[in-house]
């Protein structure tokens, strides 16, 4: 009985998708004298909640030519505009702003797409040591985030003092390829003030405002162990490309949508990726302090954690994930 509700139910569904939702939009179009994306354009304001619905009705399109504009090459898309004022019989001179919006729309639809294959090109090269550029931006991170202290050596433990685990941080570099050495460059570059002090702090850890109600809660002896205890720090490299491993999946599963719709209002770039790496590595510290794990083996409860809580926040169409740091200025004024 119950299989046969859901296929019911599947079934009512595929009707009203195909059939009634068309019809609707059919009815709705006599009545407004206006298509779909006209009102989409007209009705929401710019930003991620007008792309999406956008992207929705041109992916959901009956027509080919409407349903591959989505994936067409960015110097095509006037062409593209031109093509779905025709197909939708809209006059360009009676409406000359639904094409500047269209364009808007699409120029972040494709720029995300790009994006992804830029993004993903990074992650799939691997560092080699052999290549002079590679090892370039390897020193840079060094001189960036510890100025003060010469490298030695190229193969040093000192690399140990930065967060990567051994003397030689090539090996580190595998899950992430050039994408985590790209972000954390980025961020200890563009951003180097914050980017030293989080690494200052994941070697001394500091300890979380205790409230009221804790202290009325432990003895003084308890709350002196609990400090100690919880008092955990991270590695800075290795947690950098774990972050980058969760900007990706971010991109790749289409989450950062809303958040590059809102602050890109053409297409999105690698230059907003890192800077979202920026932010993400900055909320992600402080939600570790927030957090007091007992040991790093709860990194990757309190790295779930902090995932589900950007997803959460990256589900409100209003959303952008604007970092209070220097090198995001210019990219907030966009």
């Amino acid at each position: 009985m119950k299989h046969f509700l859901r296929m019911f139910v599947q079934v009512c569904l595929y009707f009203y998708c195909k059939c009634l939702w068309r019809c609707l939009k059919f009815v709705v179009r006599k009545l407004t004298g206006q298509c779909e994306l006209q009102r989409i354009c007209y009705n929401t304001k710019p930003g991620a909640a007008r792309t999406m619905k956008i992207e929705a009705s041109l992916k959901g399109s009956k027509s080919k030519r409407l349903q591959t504009s989505v994936n067409v090459h960015p110097d095509a898309i006037e062409k593209t505009i031109d093509d779905i004022m025709e197909l939708k019989r809209i006059n360009p001179d009676i409406n000359p702003q639904l094409g500047v919006s269209l364009q808007a729309c699409l120029l972040q639809i494709v720029g995300y797409r790009n994006l992804i294959a830029e993004v993903e090109k990074l992650r799939r090269e691997p560092y080699d040591s052999e290549n002079p550029q590679h090892e370039e931006m390897l020193l840079k991170l060094w001189k960036c985030l510890k100025p003060n202290s010469p490298l030695k050596a190229r193969i040093s433990k000192q690399w140990c003092e930065i967060g990567f685990q051994g003397d030689d941080p090539k090996t580190d570099f595998r899950g992430m390829g050039l994408l985590g050495l790209y972000n954390l460059v980025y961020f200890a570059e563009w951003d180097t003030e914050i980017a030293q002090q989080v690494l200052t702090d994941s070697l001394h850890p500091k300890y979380r405002e205790v409230t009221k109600k804790e202290l009325s809660q432990l003895s003084k002896a308890e709350w002196e162990k609990k400090k100690f205890d919880k008092a955990i720090g991270y590695s800075f490299a290795i947690v950098g490309i774990n972050i980058t491993d969760l900007a990706y999946n971010l991109l790749v599963s289409g989450a950062l949508k809303t958040h590059f719709y809102n602050v890109a209002p053409e297409a999105p770039t690698l230059t907003h990726f890192q800077q979202t790496f920026c932010y993400l590595m900055h909320e992600f510290h402080k939600f570790w302090i927030d957090e007091d794990p007992l040991d790093i083996m709860e990194f990757n409860r309190v790295r779930e954690k902090f995932y589900k809580r950007i997803l959460r926040q990256l589900q409100n169409p209003e959303m952008a994930l604007c970092p209070h740091f220097a090198a995001s200025e210019s990219l907030i004024n966009m």
